[in-house]
């Protein structure tokens, strides 16, 4: 029996600590590894010490989502799974749309959690049969989009760069483009966001934790 190395991402010690003692019940479960911030997250992954990330969405420096995101570009394979408190009705969708493997309700059966790791280790993707029963019959919530979702790779490069309060000319050096073209994109992400400064994309920012 292959052993799945997790690493479980979540701010509050005790959660980790209890799965970790849960687990270690489990012949083809261990835990590698602990993270309780977004940057560890990505640390940590970077190591390649893990098979599959159990992941928070609720994280002190990024927004779980974000941090899902980031994994999925550079890691497409690793299986993540979101574990989170939050409703499976507002959130399942954009997780899974993100990237994630399966999403999982923190109240959920000792069972179901351990169904749910062995499932998204294998490559499958697993849904509570609550939700999968709710997404078949179309009465989940899509969730709500947020306006930063609809920018483009490039734009989101421009929008972080752009809130560390970095020139134009300096963007444009960075990003091997003229100012002119930094300048387009600045124009295309003010006029998403529905924003008129500079001050404005920082807030934003800052507020949905992206930076």
């Amino acid at each position: 029996m292959k052993q799945v190395n997790l690493l479980i991402a979540d701010d509050h010690a005790v959660v980790r600590s209890g799965l970790r003692q849960f687990l270690a019940s489990t012949e083809d479960l261990k835990v590698a590894a602990e993270a309780a911030t977004g940057e560890e997250v990505l640390a940590l992954v970077r190591q390649g010490v893990c098979d599959v990330v159990l992941l928070d969405i609720s994280l002190p420096d990024l927004d779980g989502l974000e941090v899902l995101k980031r994994v999925k570009r550079e890691w497409p394979d690793l299986p993540v799974l979101i574990f989170s408190m939050y409703s499976e009705d507002e959130f399942a969708v954009p997780a899974l749309n993100a990237g994630a493997s399966g999403y999982l309700n923190k109240d959920s059966p000792p069972g179901q959690i351990l169904t749910a790791i062995r499932a998204v280790a294998t490559g499958a993707r697993y849904v509570s049969p609550a939700l999968a029963e709710k997404l078949l019959a179309g009465t989940v919530s899509r969730g709500k989009r947020l306006p930063h979702e609809a920018l483009s790779a490039r734009e989101m490069e421009v929008l972080l760069l752009l809130s560390k309060g970095i020139p134009l000319t300096k963007i444009g050096e960075t990003l091997h483009v003229s100012v002119k073209t930094v300048s387009t994109y600045r124009s295309r992400v003010l006029e998403k966001l529905a924003m008129q400064s500079n001050a404005e994309v920082t807030r934003y920012v800052m507020e949905h934790k992206l930076g």
